[in-house]
């Protein structure tokens, strides 16, 4: 791994907050010309600190508004159940994350719904499809009171 300096770190913070920027407005504000800058770009994209670009969507407007944490247990575990579990669950569009977790249970999935009738058929009809998965335990979000997309650096 190689080592970032002050600048990459403050490319790395000003691109979290707005990733739009041009290089030239990005140049301007760590105070480098162009050139330099999009080679620090070019380097920390390959390297794999930036790992891609996003816009971040309003989950009210597009009616996807209704999160969920949901608590999975498996009934048993194995490298075989874990990868087709993970494969299987990549594949589902409203788990927006996925955490293989300890403690009492295996994984925690965010989930994005439309209401909680949608949430009921989709435990019924997709979740509860999953070879091996045991229970589950939801908690359904009231009111989101943080959510940073950035990490800090």
């Amino acid at each position: 791994m190689d080592t970032l300096d002050k600048v990459d770190l403050q490319i790395l913070r000003i691109l979290q907050n707005n990733s739009r920027l041009t290089t030239k407005e990005l140049a301007s504000q760590v105070s480098l010309s162009s050139t330099p800058v999009f080679e620090r770009l070019k380097r920390l994209e390959n390297n794999g600190y930036i790992k891609k670009y996003v816009a971040i969507l309003d989950s009210q407007k597009l009616n996807q508004g209704f999160v969920v944490f949901c608590n999975i247990r498996m009934k048993q575990l194995s490298r075989e159940i874990a990868q087709s579990f993970t494969k299987t669950i990549r594949d589902i569009p409203e788990v927006t994350e996925c955490y293989n977790i300890s403690g009492s249970f295996d994984y925690l999935l965010k989930i994005h719904a439309p209401n909680m009738k949608y949430y009921q058929d989709f435990v019924l009809n997709v979740l509860g499809t999953i070879e091996n998965l045991g229970s589950l335990e939801s908690t359904f979000v009231m009111e989101e009171i943080k959510h940073e997309y950035g990490i800090n650096i």
